[in-house]
């Protein structure tokens, strides 16, 4: 069966242009929403206050890539965009995107990474994706160096970004900054406007980002602008019915979530701006500065991921301090909301609108989102228009009813291009229409579509398919477990991975990490019972943590909040394997 968007969705507003760079798109009236004259600033530091209008970023974006291209010998129509690919590894800052923009304007690739690699996942990156410059932040500048080194890019390559915590003495390296390249622009003769053929956007990659490395060395996804600008449009045509309802169709949103992601890089970072949207940015979340900015700036919507979701739920004492009544709606991603957790948020802030949205790197980025006016916990919400959606069974087959799961399988212009340098990626995970000959994606997720009260389709994300605990032939979902046992008083997290069992072939098992309402004095042996006893009573009996529950200090997660169970299984293994030879 075959599913697309409810009938309330509009069509797309337009087909996203395929000949234009996503600098262009994102900067010119020709293509924005909200002209720049309607829209407020697009990016201001959420701790210095400092901001930019549309005529200054785009006077930056200019002056950047004159000197970028003096800097390192890049002209705008010469060369590939593999000759100039630039590696970004900072903290989120107001010109984050100043240097996409003029990374784009060279005709040239922008590989951002997440800002707590290690040197050695960054050097990874840096020479997997063939990186000729680097920018990088004072707080990171130690890793980076080291990394820098191990790849073979020299030091008069590498480049800072200036963020609000910088001191004047942090440059100690005396690296040339992202505000001096600016500067140095101005005194520059203009470079050649780019010139681009019919179709250029859809194949020339614009981003190369890095999949979380879960399972193995991580991917760079090649994405493309015409992948970017599709889901942008995908996006702002979901959201205008919900937003002309509104006072003000711009808003004040949060920019939080790392722009190294590819959540906080479209979701936040382009389609809130390019709609007209304000972003306040923060380098990294700290539930204090993440609450006085919403109360200082009065942000209105809230992209979050559940860890702080969590947080929230569990400070209410911090969060009571700050006045949060700007708020109107949350949207939370890059890994599953649960019902409970929700929920629990929703009886602290009955008025908020807490809202979930789907998607993958792979899809850059959204394929369903809650709408405000059809909420339904639990739900990643309703197909965004130009998406196309299946669901298939372990046989192959496709699924053609409601409450059935199987793998989601989407089509849309904006699925990426595919993986670099990686044939048996692209071909696990790209698949073409036997029919038809259209290019379809597997997402590795487990979903079931159901009918909303509404009567709208809703998409349910079970779980990873590879993550899925098989109890004697019946599927458990981690994901479901893991909802219901943060909500006992002593869980301040958890993460459930499958364990073998000689009878079930699999059972669940809980590590978890203590709630500070834990006193010292308490045995973890009644603990341990005591939770394992609260899954039984509200949980069938084969999802009991039949695995038992192991208490740790950390969950350990990616930085968008999913949880690596890679490395709890390799944790689990070698427990096992110790007791077997103490044997």
């Amino acid at each position: 069966m075959v599913f697309t968007s409810p009938s309330w969705v509009p069509k797309l507003a337009y087909y996203p242009p395929d000949t234009v760079p996503l600098s262009e798109f994102m900067l010119s009236d020709e293509y924005r929403f909200t002209s720049a004259a309607k829209s407020r600033n697009p990016f201001t530091c959420g701790i210095s206050g400092k901001s930019y209008s549309y005529a200054e970023v785009s006077e930056r974006v200019e002056c950047i890539a004159r000197a970028l291209s003096k800097e390192l010998g890049w002209a705008p129509n010469k060369g590939t965009e593999w000759d100039k690919v630039v590696g970004l590894f900072a903290l989120n800052t107001i010109d984050t995107m100043t240097l996409a923009y003029a990374t784009f304007r060279l005709n040239g690739i922008l590989s951002p990474a997440n800002a707590v690699y290690s040197a050695s996942e960054m050097e990874f990156q840096l020479k997997n994706c063939g990186a000729k410059a680097f920018f990088t932040c004072a707080p990171l500048l130690d890793v980076a160096l080291e990394a820098a080194k191990g790849a073979g890019i020299p030091k008069e390559r590498i480049y800072l970004v200036d963020t609000a915590t910088d001191s004047s003495s942090s440059n100690k390296h005396s690296l040339k900054t992202l505000d001096q390249l600016a500067e140095e622009g101005k005194k520059l003769q203009k470079i050649d406007a780019l010139r681009w053929s019919k179709g250029q956007g859809a194949k020339q990659t614009a981003y190369l980002c890095y999949s979380s490395g879960t399972s193995g060395l991580p991917k760079g996804v090649k994405i493309s602008h015409h992948n970017v600008i599709s889901n942008i449009i995908q996006i702002s045509t979901f959201e205008h019915p919900l937003r002309s309802k509104r006072k003000s169709y711009t808003e004040i949103a949060l920019g939080l979530l790392p722009q190294s992601h590819i959540y906080g890089l479209v979701v936040i970072a382009l389609s809130s701006t390019w709609r007209g949207d304000e972003v306040i940015v923060l380098p990294k979340f700290e539930l204090e500065s993440y609450l006085k900015s919403i109360a200082t700036y009065k942000i209105v919507t809230l992209y979050l991921v559940p860890p702080i979701i969590i947080q929230m739920n569990k400070n209410q004492k911090v969060c009571s301090k700050y006045d949060l009544s700007s708020v109107n709606s949350i949207f939370t991603g890059a890994a599953p909301l649960g019902a409970e957790t929700a929920e629990d948020l929703q009886k602290i802030y009955p008025s908020w609108k807490i809202r979930q949205g789907y998607g993958l790197t792979e899809t850059c980025t959204v394929v369903c989102s809650t709408p405000e006016d059809d909420i339904w916990f639990g739900s990643s919400g309703s197909i965004l228009p130009g998406f196309t959606c299946k669901i298939i069974d372990a046989e192959g087959k496709d699924v053609t009813a409601y409450n059935e799961p199987g793998e989601l399988v989407v089509r849309s212009p904006s699925v990426v291009l595919g993986y670099l340098n990686n044939d048996k990626a692209d071909a696990e995970t790209f698949i073409k229409d036997h029919d038809s000959a259209e290019r379809w994606m597997r997402t590795g997720d487990e979903a079931v579509l159901r009918k909303a009260p509404s009567g709208n389709e809703h998409v349910f994300i079970v779980d990873r398919i590879k993550e899925l605990i098989k109890v004697k032939g019946l599927q458990v979902a981690p994901a479901e477990l893991e909802a219901h046992i943060l909500t006992h008083p002593s869980v301040a997290d958890c993460a459930v991975i499958p364990v073998p069992d000689d009878a079930s072939g699999e059972v669940a098992k809980a590590f978890v990490v203590k709630s500070s309402s834990v006193s010292v004095e308490e045995n973890d042996r009644i603990t341990a019972r005591d939770i394992a006893k609260y899954v039984e009573e509200h949980k069938a009996r084969h999802k009991w943590l039949k695995g038992g529950v192991e208490f740790i200090d950390v969950i350990p997660k990616s930085p968008s909040g999913k949880i690596l169970r890679r490395l709890l299984r390799d944790k689990e293994k070698e427990s096992r394997r110790r007791k077997v030879a103490k044997l």
